[in-house]
């Protein structure tokens, strides 16, 4: 197994409001159009138009419906995508070192040319992140746009990753949560930003914001989650919901 390299100083990262999230999946379109165009190869699709179509997407939204007490039912809008953990145990496993951690900025990318296309990293994720690419045959995930974000030959504003570029409600962040000063690591202190199923211990870079309550501002039914026990991605937003 690959050891893991210390952490990095920069942690690049999204934080993403369930607040403000819509579930309008622009992020989902795209994150797909810039990946089928800029880093690695294209993400394929099988049947994108037969009965049954399926293909390789590196983020994706779920929407849950919650009865909170003694108010209407809430819909609830959950992106998910590779949080670039600093324990990220799809690095320890992978046999050949195609999984890694950049010691530079805390971005964790597969080198594809190194990838057997196993998926021991899709089973060691608790997060579901990682995608096989059944027609390149490798494994692939969120990059965080790192061909946009350090490309000099595009404007400023557009050196983000697409998903927040794109997001029409500004429910996505991007930046350095290695820097307690940053605007993003101020947002996650004001906002009682929250790691996902903490206690799998791969401290994500990435962070969510609780959903308030309606006409509150305070602390949400979402935010202690410490408490929260749980065997997977499921199993923890399920119970997670059950706190409404």
């Amino acid at each position: 197994m690959t050891a893991l390299p210390p952490p990095s100083a920069k942690k690049l990262g999204l934080v993403i409001d369930l607040d403000t999230c819509v579930g309008c999946h622009a992020c989902v379109t795209a994150c797909k159009g810039w990946n089928d165009q800029g880093y690695g190869a294209p993400l394929s699709d099988m049947e994108a138009y037969g009965s049954a179509p399926c293909g390789t997407f590196l983020n994706r939204v779920h929407s849950y419906e919650v009865q909170p007490e003694d108010a209407a039912p809430q819909i609830i809008n959950f992106p998910r995508s590779c949080l670039h953990c600093d324990n990220a145990p799809c690095v320890t496993v992978c046999p050949t070192g195609a999984s890694y951690k950049r010691a530079e900025d805390g971005i964790v990318l597969v080198n594809e040319s190194a990838c057997i296309g196993c998926g021991l990293c899709a089973w060691a994720c608790p997060y579901g992140a990682r995608e096989l690419d059944a027609e390149a045959g490798v494994m692939k995930k969120c990059t965080l746009c790192v061909d946009r974000i350090y490309n000099d030959n595009l404007p400023e504003e557009d050196r983000v990753p697409a998903c927040v570029r794109t997001c029409p409600t500004g429910a996505r962040h991007f930046g350095d949560l290695g820097d307690p000063d940053s605007a993003v690591s101020r947002l996650v202190a004001e906002r009682g930003g929250y790691d996902l199923m903490p206690e799998m211990e791969t401290k994500p870079v990435n962070k969510y914001l609780p959903p308030r309550k309606k006409g509150a501002v305070e602390a949400s039914p979402l935010a202690p989650l410490l408490d929260v026990q749980a065997t997977g991605f499921a199993g923890w937003l399920d119970r997670l919901l059950e706190k409404f």
